[in-house]
């Protein structure tokens, strides 16, 4: 099993990437429990907690709704590396291995908002903190994980096969298992780049913060 990694909770945000590869290890079912405990701490809406996790393992259900999930999610990223013209990349040979083996990952969790009212443009403000926590969480406890949408091109078939209610949005889709790589540092823009100050277009002059992974490389 994994080790958990001791990090700071600002050095996890400085660091946490979308993880793709996984070894063929399995997630612990504790493991599971805390870091599903740890997203549910995430803020929402009139803290109503609305987000509800399901988890695709092992079982009949969850090896059918895998099934469906990688046929779309091969179709997907065709679709966007023809579309967007991806050339032969590390990146792109990542998402195509991602696709190919997606029946094998470990864990595919659903998350979505159990609506108390008409779908709202807004209303992904209730779940989206709930995910972030995940991927952090994940990151402690040795794992890693990945953020996506192509599961709204079987939207239909996935509540049909895992009796999911019309009512319930299928918000975001996140796939965990063991990395086969590492996370962080990452690349990213720089905060004075991103950021305006009092107005549109005023970008400060700032510069980044040295984090603690920068500090021991």
């Amino acid at each position: 099993m994994p080790t958990p990694e001791h990090v700071s909770l600002l050095d996890g945000l400085a660091t946490t990437r979308a993880i793709r590869r996984y070894t063929d290890e399995p997630v612990a079912a504790d493991d599971l429990r805390s870091i599903l405990w740890y997203a549910g701490r995430a803020p929402s809406g009139s803290n109503r907690q609305r987000f509800r996790f399901l988890a695709l393992t092992d079982g009949p259900g969850a090896t059918a709704a895998k099934s469906i999930l990688g046929a779309a999610f091969r179709k997907g990223w065709n679709a966007k590396r023809e579309g967007d013209g991806y050339k032969p990349s590390r990146f792109a040979d990542s998402m195509q291995a991602y696709v190919d083996g997606f029946e094998q990952i470990p864990v595919v969790v659903l998350v979505c908002l159990d609506r108390y009212r008409e779908p709202d443009l807004h209303e992904g403000a209730s779940v989206y903190p709930a995910c972030q926590n995940l991927l952090l969480a994940a990151r402690a406890h040795g794992y890693g994980g990945a953020l996506t949408m192509w599961h709204l091109m079987v939207e239909d078939e996935l509540r049909d096969t895992l009796d999911i209610q019309e009512h319930v949005a299928l918000s975001a889709c996140i796939t965990l298992g063991v990395p086969a790589g590492r996370h962080g540092p990452l690349k990213r823009k720089p905060v004075r780049e991103v950021t305006y100050v009092d107005r549109w277009g005023a970008h400060p002059d700032w510069d980044d913060p040295v984090t603690g992974d920068q500090l021991r490389s």
